[in-house]
């Protein structure tokens, strides 16, 4: 898939994750539908930079393919600040955790921060984005 059609997923998935954020009293099934959508939501995301960093640098730059290196390659392109690699780092924990040992402790400890990690990944994409529009 080439690196345009990753971005255009990821924000469809993206747009759908921000329908259900924010919430100030969601239903566990608002709340659960909320996690979901966040765990596609990284996941198309963190795929697109992957994508485009293999496609604008060359498979050669990436020592490892994993979400976490990924995070770490996009602060050296120049797409995530100082601050966002380690929200983001922090994300993909995050992420990991629901995943892996879904509970009632994670769900209630993750819902607040999907608002906010759903905010950095449109800066993600729209940094991806705008470096993308600018090569020949």
């Amino acid at each position: 898939m080439a690196v345009s059609e990753r971005l255009a997923v990821a924000r469809q998935a993206l747009s759908r994750l921000h329908e259900e954020v924010g919430r100030e009293t969601p239903t566990i099934k608002d709340r659960d539908a909320a996690i979901l959508r966040f765990i596609f939501s990284f996941e198309t995301v963190w795929k697109s930079a992957r994508a485009a960093m293999i496609e604008f640098h060359g498979p050669e730059r990436l020592q490892s393919a994993s979400p976490k290196a990924i995070i770490r390659e996009s602060r050296i392109a120049g797409w995530l600040s100082a601050e966002e690699t380690e929200t983001a780092l922090g994300m993909a924990d995050d992420r990991n955790a629901a995943v892996h040992a879904y509970n009632e402790a994670i769900a209630l400890d993750l819902y607040p921060r999907l608002a906010g990690y759903a905010d950095l990944m449109d800066r993600w994409l729209a940094a991806i984005e705008t470096d993308a529009n600018t090569r020949p």
